[in-house]
């Protein structure tokens, strides 16, 4: 049998390491301490070596339309609802809230460039 595993994850991106740089807060992962502005690559590294990295590299095409491909975001620590509003002061927009009156549902936001990701419930929470 053959294990392919995921070495990165990969944005495209205008400016790599600002979206590296909002990135790491959303993800708790590290900007590569070699990296910085102007780069054209800019690699953050998982608190975990089995995890995949997120590399981001400078582009000059703009996004012209939705993600085929989003992450979904789970709070480690929290709810859903401050993990939102934590990312809103990052840099992040709501693109469509799909919160319910029960308390169920997720959020789709918008890294400072634009691209999709999705904030669900804390394991806490659905428990």
């Amino acid at each position: 049998m053959f294990v392919n595993p995921v070495r990165h994850i990969t944005f495209d991106a205008h400016d790599p390491f600002a979206l590296a740089t909002f990135w790491a807060v959303v993800t708790g992962y590290v900007v590569d301490a070699e990296s910085e502005k102007g780069d054209d690559e800019v690699m953050i590294f998982p608190p975990e070596p089995v995890l995949p990295g997120i590399l981001f590299i400078r582009v000059p095409d703009e996004k012209s339309a939705k993600n085929r491909v989003h992450l979904d975001i789970q709070p480690a620590t929290g709810t859903r609802d401050e993990t939102v509003e934590r990312l809103l002061v990052a840099g992040a927009t709501v693109y469509e809230d799909h919160r319910r009156p029960d308390g169920t549902g997720w959020v789709t936001m918008r890294d400072p460039e634009g691209n999709e990701f999705c904030v669900e419930r804390s394991a806490a929470e659905r428990a």
